[in-house]
């Protein structure tokens, strides 16, 4: 039996050396994978030129499973956000961002365990009709919902909540003012829900939602929403598990899966062995129970869980004084 290949994008700043730690981890569980190596993001601009060379695309096509770490867009007119190209070119239009508590962290919170479903390619990031007036006293952009994509994001979360045995999931919305886009969404959700009577559902207005996840999160199971609401939501839910250290994200399309860690490159700290790797880590967790090694995933979840719990070598951000390749060791032992 072959090999399963992915690609691997190490990304910017921090992304190499946290991007190092999780394929050592895959490696010490047995995973077996082969590594296509690939750039994107201010990497690849400064050796080839381009944010998103041509071999790189190339690649996550052929192997359809990719692992990366955090990319640099640079600020300036000219230059399209790398991660949304890519939802939009392979089609990755659910975003998984799970959020679960950990013992030994510095966060507010217990007992949390929040998966949101973010629609990944539509709304306000659709792209569309983004204009300045010449005068530049007036900015549109224009927010885009079908019912073929509203469909689609809806089932998914709730057939990834059958899957995983959630009780509940929260259709979150602004109906009440964006009766077009937002009713839409919430009027096809409404629909889905229909065809899952096993699961609860609730709908609840954006903004009441951030509140209620702040004052409440454990009254919340599966979260979804469109491309906006959802990308603030999810960072509002890492929030409560120690911040986006701590969040890993998904996003896939129906021919392929792009597994990340969700937060910024961090130059400030690059080369500094200072970055904490977990949100790539448990990315990459999310990419074993995608590809159905379910064992792989909870054994090295266990480990990471192991090492945070007892603040054995663990970095700055999680209450310790230590770095990348400590915190890196510890997992491995425990493996």
């Amino acid at each position: 039996m072959s090999k399963r290949t992915i690609t691997v994008i190490p990304g910017d700043g921090i992304g190499p050396s946290i991007i190092d730690s999780a394929l050592k981890i895959l490696d010490k569980a047995g995973c077996d994978f082969e590594y296509e190596f690939a750039d994107a993001g201010l990497t690849a601009l400064e050796k080839q030129g381009e944010l998103l060379p041509p071999r790189t695309l190339e690649l996550i096509e052929k192997n359809r499973i990719t692992l990366k770490g955090p990319l640099t867009t640079p600020v300036g007119e000219g230059f399209t956000s790398i991660n949304v190209t890519l939802r939009k070119k392979f089609g990755l239009y659910a975003n998984v961002r799970p959020v679960i508590s950990f013992k030994g962290t510095q966060a507010r919170y217990e007992n949390i365990d929040i998966i949101t479903v973010r629609e990944n390619t539509e709304g306000m990031y659709s792209g569309y009709g983004q204009k300045v007036s010449e005068d530049g006293l007036t900015a549109e952009a224009t927010s885009i919902v079908t019912r073929q994509g509203a469909e689609q994001i809806a089932t998914f979360a709730y057939e990834l909540a059958r899957k995983e045995n959630r009780k509940k999931v929260t259709i979150v919305h602004k109906a009440n003012i964006m009766k077009s886009t937002s009713g839409l969404f919430l009027k096809v959700a409404r629909e889905v829900s229909l065809r899952y009577p096993d699961i609860k559902t609730e709908e609840m207005i954006v903004d009441a939602t951030c509140m209620k996840l702040v004052m409440n999160p454990e009254n919340f199971d599966v979260i979804v929403t469109t491309n906006l609401f959802g990308d603030i939501l999810s960072d509002l839910c890492a929030g409560l598990v120690g911040g986006l250290g701590m969040a890993p994200g998904a996003n896939i399309g129906r021919d392929a899966a792009i597994f990340e860690a969700v937060h910024g490159s961090a130059p400030d700290i690059a080369g500094k062995n200072l970055a904490n790797p977990t949100s790539v880590i448990l990315a990459s967790i999310q990419m074993l129970e995608y590809l159905g090694m379910a064992d792989k995933a909870e054994q090295i979840r266990k480990a990471v869980s192991a090492v945070i719990e007892e603040g054995d070598r663990t970095t700055r951000d999680l209450g310790g004084t230590h770095g990348t390749t400590d915190f890196t060791q510890a997992v491995l032992e425990r493996l």
